[in-house]
Parts: C-alpha cells; structure tokens; sequence
C-alpha cells in the first residue's frame, strides 16, 4: 500500500540559519504556520538524496515544550521524504547523548534532536532542531550551509498522510511502501552503553560501604536527565532515591533555567551546603551538560574537571583498556588540560566552540576525551558531550583512590598548578551593541601594536588575534572564532559572541591565569581574577558599549 503525500505550498522565512547547535528560536517562532514543517523539509532536501533515502532516522526531544507535536511532523515527512525507518523514543524523549548513541549503536545515517539545550521551555521558551550526521555527532558547516541555502528558496513541503503514532510504548509501527516507526525504551540502550564504559559493579561496592559515608545528590533540573539518572545511579548503583532530584522531565523545566551552573542551580548548591553529601551533580536540559561539586557547595570549573579526567584516565576501565589517542579543549577553556597532555605525551587540540570540532578528531582516531568550558565533557564513545558520562567519572576516580572531589582536585593542583578561570555572560544584549564592542575589539587585531607590550598591572600583553583554526583532518578552516589578548605569563582574555541564544546577542568574557604557588592555589576564583576581570572590561569598554554594568551569569 503506498502511503498518500501531500505537498504543502510555502514560502521563505527569514533566519533560519542553524548555528553550532542547530536552529534555536522562541517557541512562538516555531509555532507559525509552516515555520517547523519549512526548516525539517530544508533538512531534509540538504540530506535525503544520498543519505537518508530508504535508510534509519533518529528523532529524539529533550521534553520541552512543542517536542510532542514536533515529533509527529517529523514523522510525518519523513514518510514523505522516502526515510526507510524512524527510530524514536517513548514519548518523543531521548537525551543528546542517547541520541548519538542510538544512531552509531543503530548504524543510522542521522538524526534530528528537538531541543534548545540549556535554555528556558514553556510556551514563552526557546525550542530547537538540529540535526546530526551518521557518526551521531553534530551537522558540520558545510551541511547546516546546505540547510540554510535550501530553507532560503524552499517552495512547498511534503508530509504524509498517516495518523499520529503512539509513542507511549516500545512498538514497531509500519505504514505503507516500507516505512517504520519504532519507538525504543528511552534509556535502555544508553544503559547498556554507559556498563560497557564503566565498573557498575565497583561503583555500586563503593557507593554502598558505610566507611566511605558517600551520599550523592543529582540535580536534574526537569529535563530529560531523570529516567537516566534514576536508573543508573538509583536503581543499578543502589542510591538513596532522592539522591537524585527534580528528576521528572517537564515542558517548562518547571519554570527554571536548565542550565548547570552556579546561577541557575543554585537550589542544588544551596542544598550542598547545607548537608552533608559528599558528591553533588547537576545537568542541562538535553542531558549533555554537568556540573560537579564536592562537599560543602566545593565548585569543580568544568575546565577543571575534563583535565582531572584525563589526569586521571587509567581509574576509568574504557580508557584502561584502549589508552589515550588524544586530549582536545574549545579556545575558551582554560589551559589546565594542555599541562595533562604535556604530561602524558599525548596529541593535544585547541578547537573553535562546537562538539562537530571534536568529532572530526575522534572519527580520525586522534582523540579520547575532551571538554569545552561551557559544563561540556565527554569522549570518543559517542560524539556528543555526556552529562551523565562525566559523573561516573567522577565517581570512578573517587572509587579507585578512595578520595574526595576535594582531594581529587587539590591534588591535581598540587601537581599541574592550578587556571584560574571564570565566564561572565551577558545575555541578550542589542546586537548593534554587542557589535559595536566587538567592532572596537577589533582594532587590536587588525593592528596588535596597539596592545602588545602595554602593562596593565603585573600583566603584559604578548599578542592579541582573532583565533582562526585550521582542521587536521578534513582541512576546513574556521575564522573569527574569538578575540584573544595572551598575555606573558600565559594568563588569557578571550571575548566572543556566542550563538547559543534565541534572541538578542550573548556576549561571553573568559579570563584564564594560570598559578604555581602553592600557597595560593585555593584562593576563591573572583578573588584571584579580580585584575584581569578588571583588565577584561576596561580594555572592551563592555559597559560603555553595552550598558551592561554586571554580568547575567558569572561561573
């Protein structure tokens, strides 16, 4: 029986350029007539011919608002677009991370997420589509340009003409001329892929030894992390049940910001604090951030954190076993991972911002783990940033050495020295204004004199540029990724517009500077940045340009 397929006529909207992580807008962007249906046939144009005709799809949403309605489209054109089988989760839902794994465990040429990570959902939210190739990792330039191109002269749509599927339940659903839904438990696969990664058994051994006193608490911020924190740190390492909270994933995140850091989950620390819990994790809406702390609210900076994997490589049985092919960081992030791959002899990569930088490397066999500054950590078995994966490290290393994430972290200190690093955000901020500072910016680049050799307290400018990156593999070459004044001690300044948001400009300001002194490796961070902080904002007149007088979000 063939299927019936109707061909909607359209046209053009402005702006719908995906950027690093696909194409993020309001929810009411979305919701305009043909506004969704325009962007997933442009993707499908861009793909479908030689990649995703008769063959496997993922669709998967991180549980905000629109995700339900948005999966039955999808379904739907990819009925009419010729896809051979569709492969979803119950209920629309799979992490990120879940969604990388399925489609390299499935062996599908693709995949699209409905998420807009760590932003807001609700009715008055973000939403998001981003699509991701056949080694599960995200769209690189070229295909998203592809994308963009076709949504720009995008006629008509087609969509087929098939009731809704229900995805309540596991179940194949086959429709007409070879087309298949088939909706997968949400967690089972990711599960079987985190016990191939990690000791479950030692995890659970050491979780449960009343002389280690470890107690754990999981923030999951409403997303879709729950079910995945819940049946693995309750149900297979033997956890309290509550130490995993807000684990029911809603389409408002339940009015907060899934967001894991310091700001935006501040209930977690709040309740570190105040109690006695030894190992304490938040994640982001999607599932592919995470932030760690220790005892007390103790803060582990996510570049921190990827560094400590590393360093700390051999406690985790996936890396025991197959060893370490590379360690790579974003631009952005502090450079306490380029002391471990120094250390350990291994290749190292500086990338743009954007996991698809990382992916080219794995897929060459040249790189392990990895992190970006923005609560991102993860490694070569899928080509996404885990959140959940990055907390059974964390939990393995404490296993193996029997120590706290304070120790883990003085210790690494004590070894490598220490970055100092914050971010301050200021969001949605009048793309005119953001420009114009950068504009500004700009003018040491085009001429470093300007800087270079200028002291602004103990700091001495060594070179100021716009970082520009050169792929080793496939030779593409990515400029303006961020303006960076190094200074002579190697302590850093880095500005950069991120494209993250819905609306507006986000301009993010990073401050680096690397300490030795072993006296003063546990100096509060805001304390120890304080002059280059001050450095950063007199040199970008940031609050002469923007009116911004304080940041959104500091981490």
């Amino acid at each position: 029986m063939s299927l019936k397929i109707n061909r909607v006529t359209t046209h053009p909207f402005d702006g719908q350029k995906p950027g690093t992580s696909g194409l993020r807008k309001r929810v009411t962007v979305f919701q305009q007539p043909g506004y969704t249906e325009n962007f997933v046939q442009a993707t499908f144009d861009a793909v479908t011919l030689n990649v995703l005709r008769g063959k496997k799809l993922v669709i998967g949403g991180d549980g905000r608002f629109l995700v339900p309605e948005v999966v039955q489209i999808i379904i739907k054109m990819a009925a009419a677009n010729e896809i051979g089988r569709v492969i979803v989760g119950t209920n629309g839902i799979l992490s990120t991370p879940a969604v990388s794994n399925l489609v390299r465990a499935r062996k599908a040429q693709g995949a699209i997420i409905l998420t807009a990570s760590h932003n807001p959902g609700g009715p008055e939210g973000d939403f998001g589509i981003k699509y991701n190739v056949e080694n599960g990792g995200p769209a690189p330039e070229g295909v998203t340009n592809l994308i963009y191109e076709c949504s720009k002269k995008i006629q008509s749509y087609s969509i087929a003409d098939i009731p809704n599927v229900d995805l309540s339940k596991p179940a194949e659903h086959s429709f007409g001329s070879g087309f298949a839904v088939e909706v997968v438990d949400s967690v089972d696969e990711y599960v079987t892929c985190m016990k191939s990664l990690f000791d479950f058994a030692a995890l659970r051994a050491y979780c449960s030894d009343p002389a280690n006193k470890f107690s754990m608490l999981v923030d999951c911020m409403h997303g879709v992390t729950g079910p995945y924190a819940t049946r693995i740190f309750v149900n297979e390492l033997g956890n309290a049940s509550n130490s995993v909270m807000n684990n029911i994933p809603l389409p408002d995140f339940g009015g907060g910001h899934p967001d894991p850091n310091l700001t935006y989950a501040a209930a977690l620390v709040e309740k570190m604090k105040n109690s006695e819990h030894t190992f304490g994790a938040a994640s982001d809406g999607d599932g592919d951030r995470n932030m760690i702390l220790g005892k007390k609210g103790f803060f582990v900076t996510p570049s921190d954190s990827v560094a400590v994997i590393a360093a700390n490589f051999a406690h985790i049985p996936y890396f025991k076993q197959s060893g370490l092919k590379g360690l790579a960081r974003s631009m952005p992030t502090s450079a306490a991972l380029d002391r471990v791959a120094a250390k350990l002899n291994v290749e190292f990569f500086e990338v743009p911002t954007g996991w698809k930088f990382f992916g080219n490397l794995m897929d060459a066999s040249r790189l392990s783990i990895c992190g970006e500054e923005s609560f991102g950590t993860g490694s070569d078995h899928i080509r996404e940033k885990d959140g959940i994966w990055a907390m059974l490290c964390w939990l393995s290393i404490m296993a193996a050495t029997n120590s706290s994430v304070e120790d883990v972290l003085i210790k690494h200190w004590t070894t490598f020295g220490r970055n100092y690093f914050s971010r301050y955000d200021y969001e949605e901020v009048d793309s005119d204004k953001a420009n114009s500072m950068v504009a500004h910016l700009q003018q040491f680049v085009a001429n470093p004199a300007l800087l270079v050799g200028k002291q602004f307290g103990r700091f001495t400018v060594a070179s100021v540029d716009d970082f520009a990156y050169t792929d080793p593999v496939d030779h593409s070459v990515s400029l303006h990724q961020g303006i960076r004044i190094i200074f002579a001690d190697g302590s850093r300044i880095i500005y950069r517009l991120s494209g993250t948001g819905s609306s507006g400009a986000t301009i993010r300001v990073y401050i680096d500077s690397f300490e030795t002194d072993s006296a003063k490796l546990t100096m509060d961070a805001q304390v120890a940045l304080k002059p280059l902080i001050e450095t950063a904002l007199e040199l970008s007149k940031l609050t002469e340009f923007t009116g911004r007088k304080e940041p959104t979000v500091i981490t």
